[in-house]
């Protein structure tokens, strides 16, 4: 078992940056895949970004490739997404999932573990 929690989220306007944390208690976090995943108003659930157990290897959702960067801290229990150059359409809930298979996993139904979301809206 491994609980998260979300951090990090907030209003701000286009352009800006925001970092995002997930922090893990439970199971030891470096044996967990992780990945943020967001549900904006009206669409379903979708995959943003996601890294290995060593943090070796990420992957991202191609609506966020070269502003979004995911990475880890596995002697913190945490897990981060850098957002910079954000546009409104990143307007959403950000949930960070963590698995226990190995290599990257985009597909939302691999997640064992949800944290309870963190609210990002982005003003034009």
């Amino acid at each position: 078992q491994v609980q998260l929690v979300e951090s990090g989220g907030g209003l701000l306007q286009a352009g800006g940056s925001l970092r995002l944390s997930c922090a893990a208690s439970g199971r030891a976090f470096s044996a967990y895949t992780m990945s943020w995943f967001r549900q904006a108003p009206g669409k379903e659930r979708e995959f943003v970004a996601t890294i290995t157990r060593s943090g070796f290897s990420t992957s991202y959702a191609d609506s966020v490739k070269g502003r979004f960067t995911i990475s880890r801290d596995n002697a913190k229990n945490t897990a981060y997404l850098q957002m910079n150059s954000l546009k409104p359409e990143d307007t959403a809930v950000y949930y960070c999932a963590a698995t226990s298979k190995y290599g990257l996993s985009t597909a939302e139904s691999l997640y064992d573990y949800w944290g309870q979301g963190t609210q990002v809206t982005v003003s034009s």
